[in-house]
C-alpha cells in the first residue's frame, strides 16, 4: 500500500471516529483546508469550517476555533458543501428494468398531479450509498409522468445512512411538455399546452368553489384530488418544475404567468435556452439544465450546444445542473464531471463555459436557489445544514474523491455494494467464490 493511500485511510478512520457522536452534542472545527463556500465565490486557502448542532456556524479565512471544539485537520484537502443533485429519480428506482423495484411512475393509475413520491422513496436502494460516497448529499427527486402531462409532487431528500431521507415532501409539481408532453396529451404541443392550462384553470376554480358545479360536471377533466394538488401551484405556494427543451416552448411556458402570475416556475432540461436566455433572465425564472446536450438527439434539441449553460449564465439566468433522463436514478455522481467539463469548455475556441466557482455553485447553491431552499441548504454560509465533504483533491477533477462526508453534521459511511463487489472479485481466491462460480 502506498504512503498516500495509508494517509488517506488514516484520515478517514480518524474522521469517522471524531464524527461518531451525535451532531447536537458537539462543536466541530475543520481547519487548514481549501474551503469552498459554494455560493460562487473563490476557494479560500487555509480556511476553517465550524459546525455546531448539525449546522454551519462559520466558514472562511480567519475563523476562530471555539473552545472545546473537536478539531479535524484538513490540511492538503478541499472542504466543500455537499453536492446537490438538481434533478433526479434517486430513491425511487433500484433496477429500472424490474417493474417491482421502479416506483418512478404510475402508468395505469387513476391519479396524476396528486401523486406524492415521498412515501415511495427508499433510502436503502443501492444508488443512495453509491452517490453518497461520491459526495452527493441532497437531491431533487421527481416522479415520471404517467399517462398525463402532470407527473405529480416531487420531494427534496438527503442521502444519509438512515430511513429519514425526506427533507421536504410535496416540494414541487412536475410537468412534462415538449415532445414527451405532446405524446401524452393527444399528439401535439397545442393539446399539451391546452391540457396544462386547463389543469391550472380547474385548480383555480376549485379554490373559489366553482369546479364541478352540477350544471357542467362533464367540464371537469381532472379528478378532485389532482385538481386540489395543483392549488398550491396556482397560488405560488410550491414550485412548478416544467420539462421543456425547445426555445419556442420555453417562451410559451413563461407566458403562462400573464394568466397565472403567482406561478413559481423552474425550467428543466432547457437545451435551447441560450436562444432565449435574455427572456428567461428577464422573467426571473431559474433553470435546472442538462449540462452536456451538444447534439440534436431530438427535433426539439436541434440548437443544442455545450455552450448553452455558459451563455445563459452570461445573460443573468440562475443556473443549476440537472440530469433529467440521463441515468437520473443511478449516476448523480456524474454531476461534478459535467461541471468540470463546463470549466474546461472555457479553453475551447468559440465556446462559452463557466468559471470553476460558477460551475461548483451550479451543483451546490444553484439547485438550492432554484428550489427556494438556499437559506437552508447548498452552501457553507452560517445557518445552513452541516452538509460537508472533505476531498482528497479538486472535486471537479475525475481523479478526486471524498475522504469524509457529513450530512446535518453527522458522519456518513463511504462503503457501498459496488465497492464491496469490486474488492471481493478484484483478487478472487480459490474456495472463496459463491456457489454459482464453482465448476
Amino acid at each position: 500500500m502506498s504512503l498516500d493511500m495509508t494517509k488517506a485511510l488514516m484520515f478517514v478512520s480518524a474522521a469517522a471516529t471524531l464524527f461518531a457522536a451525535p451532531a447536537a452534542a458537539q462543536t466541530i472545527a475543520i481547519t487548514g483546508g481549501k474551503v469552498v463556500i459554494g455560493d460562487g465565490s473563490a476557494p479560500i486557502e487555509g480556511g476553517t469550517v465550524v459546525l455546531r448542532d448539525g449546522k454551519v456556524v462559520a466558514a472562511g479565512a480567519g475563523v476562530a476555533v471555539p473552545a472545546g471544539a473537536q478539531v479535524v485537520d484538513a490540511a492538503g484537502r478541499w472542504v466543500t458543501p455537499g453536492l446537490f443533485a438538481g434533478f433526479s429519480r434517486i430513491g425511487l428506482v433500484e433496477v429500472e428494468a424490474v417493474r417491482e423495484t421502479n416506483d418512478s411512475s404510475a402508468n395505469t393509475g387513476d391519479f396524476s398531479a396528486a401523486i406524492d413520491v415521498a412515501p415511495a422513496i427508499n433510502a436503502k436502494v443501492t444508488p443512495i450509498a453509491v452517490n453518497r460516497a461520491a459526495g452527493i448529499t441532497r437531491a431533487v427527486v421527481a416522479p415520471e409522468a404517467p399517462a398525463s402531462i402532470f407527473a405529480g409532487m416531487g420531494a427534496l431528500i438527503d442521502l444519509g445512512d438512515d430511513y429519514n431521507a425526506v427533507t421536504k415532501a410535496r416540494a414541487f409539481q412536475f410537468v412534462e411538455l415538449g415532445e414527451t408532453g405532446s405524446s401524452k396529451a393527444g399528439g401535439s404541443r397545442a393539446s399539451a399546452f391546452l391540457e396544462f392550462r386547463n389543469g391550472l384553470i380547474e385548480a383555480r376554480a376549485l379554490a373559489v368553489g366553482q369546479r364541478g358545479v352540477a350544471a357542467h360536471p362533464h367540464d371537469a377533466l381532472l379528478n378532485r384530488q389532482d385538481a386540489a394538488a395543483l392549488l398550491p401551484v396556482v397560488n405560488g405556494e410550491i414550485r412548478l418544475l416544467v420539462h421543456v427543451e425547445r426555445a419556442a416552448d420555453i417562451l410559451n411556458v413563461i407566458k403562462l404567468r400573464e394568466e397565472f402570475p403567482a406561478l413559481k416556475l423552474v425550467l428543466v432540461g432547457v437545451s435551447e435556452g441560450w436562444l432565449v436566455a435574455n427572456q428567461i433572465a428577464a422573467a426571473g425564472v431559474p433553470v435546472i439544465a442538462s449540462a452536456l446536450n451538444d447534439l440534436p438527439s431530438d427535433f426539439e434539441k436541434t440548437a443544442a450546444t455545450q455552450s448553452n449553460i455558459g451563455r445563459m449564465k452570461q445573460a443573468g439566468v440562475t443556473i443549476a445542473i440537472g440530469m433529467i433522463d440521463d441515468s437520473d436514478a443511478h449516476k448523480l455522481h456524474y454531476s461534478p464531471q459535467y461541471a468540470g467539463n463546463l470549466v474546461a469548455l472555457q479553453r475551447v475556441p468559440g465556446a462559452t463555459g463557466l468559471s470553476w466557482d460558477q460551475a461548483f455553485a451550479a451543483i451546490t447553491s444553484g439547485p438550492a436557489q432554484a428550489m427556494g431552499v438556499d437559506a437552508m441548504l447548498g452552501s457553507l454560509k452560517p445557518g445552513r445544514q452541516g452538509d460537508v465533504v472533505i476531498w482528497d483533491g479538486d472535486p471537479l477533477e475525475l481523479s478526486s474523491a471524498p475522504v469524509a462526508v457529513m450530512i446535518d453534521g453527522v458522519s456518513q459511511p463511504l462503503g457501498n455494494r459496488q465497492a464491496k463487489l469490486r474488492d471481493r472479485y478484484r483478487t478472487p481466491q480459490e474456495g472463496a467464490l459463491p456457489k454459482a462460480y464453482e465448476r
